[in-house]
């Protein structure tokens, strides 16, 4: 059985929120991504029901791709990236990796996954700001299925 196929959705909206949270502690405090993707394997409840493989896989990716992530996302803000909320630019860190870099997870599911983390995570219409810079990222990364899809 693929990886794919042993995780539930829930378990991915699950790991989706933990890399949140460790992409933000990551901005926040500096320390060694991989010291923090171990903090959050060694506390149990961080992780539980999560995919911990995309968990893993997410956090690395954002770490690694993280000047090509942001260079995707200056051209469609309206302020210099180091004038990012902290919550703001590690979700959307998050989701401009999945749309560049995950091309198997539909353009859909990344926008809404991202609108409903700016809710949980972000200041109360930080949704729609991030909705819009997502829109215009995708137009870059996912020509054919942005073309295609109503904004969400």
């Amino acid at each position: 059985m693929s990886n794919k196929q042993r995780f539930s959705t829930h378990a991915r909206i699950r790991a989706r929120r933990a890399a949140v949270q460790a992409l933000y502690q990551w901005h926040i405090t500096e320390d060694p991504l991989e010291d923090i993707v171990e903090e959050f394997e060694n506390e149990a409840q961080r992780l539980t029901r999560v995919d911990r493989d995309y968990f893993r896989q997410l956090v690395s990716g954002v770490g690694e791709y993280k000047q090509e992530l942001e260079s995707l996302m200056a051209a469609s803000l309206d302020r210099d990236i180091e004038q990012l909320d902290p919550v703001e630019h590690s979700i959307l860190c998050l989701s401009v990796y999945e749309l560049a870099y995950q091309p198997e997870v539909p353009l859909r599911v990344v926008i809404n996954e991202s609108i409903e983390l700016a809710k949980m995570f972000g200041a109360e219409e930080s949704y729609t700001y991030i909705n819009g810079i997502l829109d215009k990222v995708a137009r870059v990364t996912r020509k054919d299925e942005a073309g295609n899809a109503v904004n969400c």
